[in-house]
């Protein structure tokens, strides 16, 4: 059912998001829009209502001897509503497959859920990193607020998960469980060490004394009697099988990392021991790639190391560039991702984990086919990018300003992102056509370039202040609401699709 009108006094309507409304202890609950802004409508027969006393709203009206009640939607309120409608409350997934739909501008979700419909994935909604809050001045309590508006908005029931993504301190980890968040993904790529891919034996030797053994609960002796002169069977065909050059890689790659991921992990245990908590573990972020070896090894030290884990993103082969397809030999993808299943299900304990999930349909072919281990999709900047699509074909003037902005500020903003756009192939907005716009939109350059500006084209202010160009985007893509649903459903049943298909 599509949206309907309700007028509420001669004068004032609201648009009404049907699948929003519901009944409980003695009132009613709908979101609706009113002047272009939505509101949580509460509705009772007294103003004495418990419950209708607890929301904060400016705006009452009196109908009929019915007292409605319209309600920003913020933080107080959102709480307000967990309270007692419990899917709303986000859940620990656990070891299935689930998608992490991020959502940088708080206006995505109800097109992420509506995507989400037929397929068997658990949507993990409240999505953003640290790095991605600060870059566009956002609160993870902002993040959460968005994500239970959409799903009342949406009347979905189905459990929802959420994700305080690359956590890289404990002080991170305080701030996202004070904003609710149940999945934390620990981010230690600062501590891998990227260049002993390229090291032989001798020189790996020669940096064993770098190695932090006591953080590690652990000595050279123990470590080479548990690993060397042995044969690893993880599955009836993968035999591992490692060299002492294998180990000290592995070690040297990873060792300060596993120091600082039980660090974090014990931290969030021990300081929260009755909170709701599940733990990713992320080491995608970095130049190497995790050998299926190393991948064994990391996930069995974290295992001694006595850190739960549900979800592991190794570093997979080939390039995993934001915004952009998978680039690299698929039939060696496929053939490394069957063994980092496999050493998976050995453990049997936790997923594997895609980062840098967004426009990699390549790879969603290749794992939806092999209808194997569990696995959990992270995507965030295609939602920004199918915002400005929005723009792009509602506001074209517009879209050519953020364009021309972004590419004055694409050399410096890259530094943080793994992209190979070449700027001098990205036209500027004068010299594009309306038809030239949408086009960019399937160009990798382009793409790129659009993608890791997002946090200064949303933050930039003008002289007075004034934000440059947020308050427009967010102003239209509000009233070109059911373009960027209509957009947000192609592209993740995109997204979706290879993994759903019998």
């Amino acid at each position: 059912m599509s949206i309907f009108e309700l007028s509420i006094i001669s004068g004032i309507k609201v648009l009404v998001y049907p699948k929003s409304v519901i009944k409980h202890d003695g009132v009613q609950l709908f979101i609706a829009k009113m002047d272009n802004e939505k509101f949580l409508f509460i509705v009772a027969p007294s103003k004495r209502n418990k419950i209708y006393q607890k929301f904060d709203g400016k705006r009452e009206f009196d109908i009929n001897n019915l007292f409605l009640k319209a309600c920003p939607l913020v933080t107080k309120n959102r709480m307000i509503v967990q309270l007692f409608l419990p899917f709303t409350r986000p859940q620990l997934i656990g070891r299935q497959d689930s998608f992490g739909f991020g959502d940088r501008l708080g206006l995505a979700n109800p097109g992420h859920l509506k995507a989400l419909s037929g397929s068997h994935f658990m949507p993990i909604l409240a999505q953003q990193s640290i790095r991605e809050m600060i870059r566009t001045h956002r609160l993870p309590e902002e993040v959460m607020d968005a994500a239970v508006w959409a799903i009342l908005q949406e009347g979905y029931q189905g459990g929802f998960g959420a994700d305080a993504d690359h956590l890289k301190t404990t002080e991170d980890i305080d701030q996202m469980v004070k904003a609710g968040f149940t999945m934390f993904t620990i981010d230690p790529g600062d501590f891998v060490d990227n260049q002993v891919d390229h090291l032989n034996l001798p020189e790996l030797e020669l940096k064993m004394d770098q190695i932090p053994w006591e953080g590690l609960d652990d000595s050279r002796d123990f470590l080479e009697k548990r690993y060397l002169d042995k044969k690893f069977r993880v599955a009836g065909d993968l035999i591992l099988h490692p060299l002492k050059s294998d180990l000290y890689r592995a070690l040297l790659k990873y060792g300060h990392a596993l120091v600082h991921i039980q660090k974090m992990a014990m931290h969030l245990l021990l300081k929260y021991p009755q909170y709701p908590s599940e733990i990713e573990i992320s080491v995608d972020e970095t130049e190497s790639v995790t050998s299926p070896f190393e991948h064994f090894f990391f996930a069995n030290e974290l295992k001694r190391l006595k850190v739960p884990f549900i979800s592991l993103a190794p570093r997979f082969i080939g390039k995993f560039e934001k915004g952009i397809d998978y680039q690299g030999n698929t039939q060696l993808f496929s053939d490394e991702y069957i063994k980092h299943i496999k050493i998976a299900q050995f453990f049997g304990t936790y997923k594997l984990s895609l980062h840098s999930g967004s426009d990699k349909f390549i790879v969603y072919k290749i794992i939806g086919s092999l209808k194997q281990g569990y696995i959990h999709v992270k995507t965030a900047g295609t939602s920004y990018l199918e915002a400005l699509k929005v723009l792009a074909l509602k506001e074209p003037n517009l879209f050519r300003k953020i364009l021309d902005f972004s590419r004055g500020i694409y050399e410096t903003e890259k530094e943080s992102y793994h992209v190979s756009a070449t700027l001098s192939k990205v036209p500027a907005g004068n010299a594009c056509s309306d038809q030239d716009l949408l086009n960019l939109f399937h160009d990798n350059n382009a793409r790129q370039v659009l993608h890791v500006t997002f946090g200064r084209v949303l933050t930039a202010e003008k002289s007075d202040g004034a934000y440059l160009f947020r308050d427009d985007i967010i102003n239209f893509l509000k009233i070109h609401e059911s373009t960027y649903d209509q957009l947000l459903v192609e592209h993740f049943r995109r997204h979706l699709a290879p993994f759903d298909t019998e």
